[in-house]
């Protein structure tokens, strides 16, 4: 039976890979002895990281600063995969715009479609030809419970997450038939340095990392998404299968603007 790293190594490809999740995929990586392609944008974080991967793994990982909002992100990636065969990418970045939709100037709007839709086609489309040639491969996009419905306060970055939602869904079958495995990770709030910049006014039951980014990896192969964490499914079945659609975006509002106004 091949091994995770003949499967979806050499190399893996992270992006948003500085703290957080991102940073949780690149250590359960590293330890499986898949060596990292890293990008994000605070520079001092990822050669920390960096080092203390290699040390302790010993994988190379090369990093690079980067916005993934960027035009020419397509270059950056190149540019730092070089001639490394990458089998995982994996896009863990994404912005967000939280207030009310009109009060949000129009460039964070457009924003939040560069990080969260652009980049991760982008970047699925730059790996995934060599995937597919190779007849192996993975690419795993995080997507969030957000994207289930509409979401009041947070309605681009929803409707960014119901994008990434689609287009791995879509991806799983298309390139499932050329070797290459696609997931779209759903998961709920979880405790990052993300989350807490975002300022929440209340506590609510939060993930941690470490386990959003294990359950991605497991479901890796298994099918088109999964939603992590045991609450997160219980909610993401009441608002897709019990819930009428109108309700549950009247509860993600209620609930968003408990957490933020």
């Amino acid at each position: 039976m091949a091994s995770f790293r003949d499967r979806y190594g050499p190399w893996a490809f992270i992006a948003g890979a500085s703290a957080g999740i991102g940073e949780a995929f690149a250590r359960q990586l590293a330890a499986r002895g898949v060596c990292l392609l890293l990008v994000a944008r605070r520079a001092e974080a990822l050669s920390r990281l960096a080092a203390e991967l290699t040390a302790a793994h010993g994988v190379e990982v090369r990093h690079v600063a980067a916005d993934l909002a960027r035009a020419d992100l397509l270059g950056v990636a190149r540019a730092l995969a070089g001639d490394a065969e990458v089998g995982l990418l994996v896009y863990n970045a994404a912005y967000s715009a939280i207030g009310p939709f009109l009060d949000r100037p129009l460039e964070e709007q457009l924003r939040v479609i560069d990080v969260n839709c652009r980049g991760p086609l982008t970047l699925a489309h730059a790996f995934g030809g060599g995937m597919a040639r190779r007849g192996r491969g993975g690419i795993l996009l995080m997507a969030s419970l957000a994207g289930s419905q509409g979401g009041p306060l947070v309605a681009s970055y929803a409707a960014s997450k119901a994008f990434d939602l689609v287009l791995a869904e879509g991806l799983w079958e298309e390139l499932g038939r050329r070797g290459v495995d696609v997931l779209a990770c759903r998961a709920g709030a979880t405790r990052t340095p993300g989350y807490a910049s975002s300022s929440p006014k209340k506590d609510m039951p939060l993930m941690e990392a470490d386990a959003v980014a294990g359950e991605a990896l497991a479901a890796l192969g298994r099918g088109p998404s999964v939603v992590a964490g045991g609450l997160n499914k219980l909610a993401a079945f009441l608002f897709a299968r019990v819930l009428p659609r109108r309700t549950a975006i009247r509860i993600m509002g209620r609930a968003t603007r408990r957490l933020y106004e």
